[in-house]
């Protein structure tokens, strides 16, 4: 067969000379040959070529345009809120103080009734004086019992103004009347604890706090407390809380323990949030001194049976929820 028509065919034609002239004026413009290159920059009104010089010459206001929005809604976003709810406690914050907080934040825009039993050994108001400022609406009662020390400790506090005192086994309580109790070392100073603690747990709403701190029996300093002489005793409180009457009688009822506290609340089917410990050992609690050096010898002689890993205990209790409790 002839060259000629070989180059003619359409099998061989695409390596001709014009056929790579072609490809390389289209690799160079872009365009076929023979096309208007004026045609490619028109468009028609809502035709695709108007798109990409339309977003180039706005994307800058497009971007203004959304970031102003962002930046106005952090700014709402960092700005105080007056009405918001109370936020999470810090980490250093008091056992307590933390709980009464976590409580008062999950009931925000309700009235939190508290009571105080034994306010006037109630170290700390809870943190309530920062929650009031967040805006929670919290109402506080205060009892203690009426003894001479009690009398004179609330003439000696005009902030306890308010306080019911009386025989605990009497006072005035209504059933689930409050949303936390705190009983702060009063345990170990009455009697009757348990008929007490039963009326204090009963005042207690459902899904509400035990807040519980007293002095541990089974310890060596609940020991010494009972029998060290009175000045020795004094010594001791005014090192703790000086200017403040006391001390307290020294009564200590077995549910003034450990034991007595964990077997009450497996009976009252309380649930036990947290426990922490405070005094001996383990910190927290101003020591005369001597007297730690005394507790680890009383722990010693007693082998082991009262221990000086502790002197106080502090308990976060919480009453379940009763699903099929009705109010009539």
């Amino acid at each position: 067969m002839p060259v000629d028509r070989l180059a003619g065919s359409g099998t061989a034609g695409s390596d001709t000379e014009p056929a790579r002239r072609r490809r390389s004026q289209r690799g160079r413009t872009g365009r076929r040959p023979g096309t208007d290159a004026g045609a490619l920059g028109r468009a028609e009104p809502g035709q695709a070529g108007e798109a990409p010089a339309a977003a180039t010459v706005h994307a800058p206001e497009t971007a203004r345009a959304q970031a102003a929005p962002t930046e106005d809604a952090a700014a709402a976003e960092a700005a105080p809120s007056p009405g918001r709810a109370p936020q999470p406690a810090p980490a250093d914050a008091g056992l307590f103080a933390r709980y009464t907080r976590d409580y008062v934040t999950g009931h925000d825009g309700h009235q939190i009734m508290i009571l105080q039993a034994g306010c006037t050994t109630a170290d700390g108001d809870l943190g309530m004086g920062v929650l009031r400022e967040e805006g929670a609406d919290i109402v506080v009662s205060l009892i203690d019992d009426d003894q001479p020390v009690t009398r004179a400790a609330l003439g000696a506090d005009e902030s306890l103004a308010g306080c019911v005192q009386g025989d605990l086994r009497t006072v005035p309580l209504p059933p689930r009347s409050h949303d936390i109790v705190l009983c702060a070392l009063l345990l170990q100073r009455i009697e009757h604890a348990e008929l007490v603690l039963d009326r204090l747990v009963a005042a207690i709403r459902p899904g509400g706090l035990l807040l519980l701190r007293f002095s541990d029996r089974d310890s060596s300093a609940g020991f010494l407390d009972r029998v060290m002489p009175l000045a020795a005793r004094n010594a001791v409180w005014r090192k703790r809380r000086p200017g403040r009457p006391g001390p307290y009688p020294a009564v200590y009822e077995r549910l003034s323990s450990a034991r007595g506290v964990q077997a009450y609340a497996l009976k009252r089917e309380l649930v036990l949030a947290e426990r922490q410990a405070l005094g001996g050992l383990a910190g927290a609690l101003a020591e005369p001194r001597g007297f730690l050096a005394a507790q680890k010898l009383v722990a010693w002689l007693s082998r082991g049976r009262l221990t000086a890993a502790h002197e106080e205990l502090a308990y976060v209790l919480r009453k379940p929820e009763d699903r099929f409790a009705r109010i009539l």
